[in-house]
């Protein structure tokens, strides 16, 4: 498995699904952290005012270790866990899903609620562009006007990220190296003994 890349979304999407007169619309977002999260809710609340119930489900972070799944007063698992459980079955992280349910008079009963909320997450994902982004791990290389070449010999060779950089008297790069890359490019800019480095 490639450890230095992760799958999320490019930009919202949407999903729908219907059931025996209830409605399920589902709303995927590209978010990084939980304020966001809390912003994109509140929005949602406000436009679907009057729907019965608003699921949802993240998992944040490269590694995926943070997660939440909500069933807002539906059948406890019965629709925030099965809208995680897309997210997980497409690799997915740093996203949030909502799914908005309007309540159509017939009860579903807990597998047609597992199916209706995880089928409307699933329609909002596949309506996504779903694009693959890289870990990078940052550098800080201090150096003077004649290093600059070795140091740009660098960047070019491991194809490097450049985030920032300031040429004064002295110069400063911050790049961003490939995770996998990292220990290779480290021990690369190592080799040069004028180089000042952080990691």
């Amino acid at each position: 498995m490639n450890t230095d890349k992760y799958k999320t979304i490019k930009s919202k999407s949407e999903g729908f699904f219907k059931d025996r007169g209830s409605k399920f619309y589902a709303f995927a977002f590209p978010t990084k952290n939980e304020d966001e999260i809390s912003v994109f809710r509140e929005q949602i609340k406000k436009k679907h005012h009057d729907a019965r119930h608003h699921v949802y489900a993240y998992r944040l972070g490269e590694d995926m270790k943070i997660f939440r799944a909500s069933d807002d007063g539906e059948p406890s698992n019965s629709s925030g866990p099965p809208v995680l459980g897309k997210i997980k079955s497409y690799e997915l992280t740093d996203i949030l899903i909502i799914v908005v349910r309007y309540f159509g008079g017939t009860k579903l009963g807990i597998p047609g609620l597992i199916n209706a909320y995880g089928t409307a997450a699933e329609e909002a994902i596949r309506n996504a562009e779903i694009i693959t982004k890289t870990i990078y791990k940052n550098i800080e290389i201090l150096f003077e006007y004649p290093q600059m070449n070795d140091v740009m010999r660098i960047i070019k060779e491991y194809n490097l990220k450049i985030i920032e950089q300031d040429m004064q008297l002295s110069c400063k790069i911050i790049v961003g190296a490939a995770k996998n890359d990292f220990e290779k490019v480290k021990s690369r800019f190592e080799e040069y003994h004028k180089l000042k480095l952080k990691f």
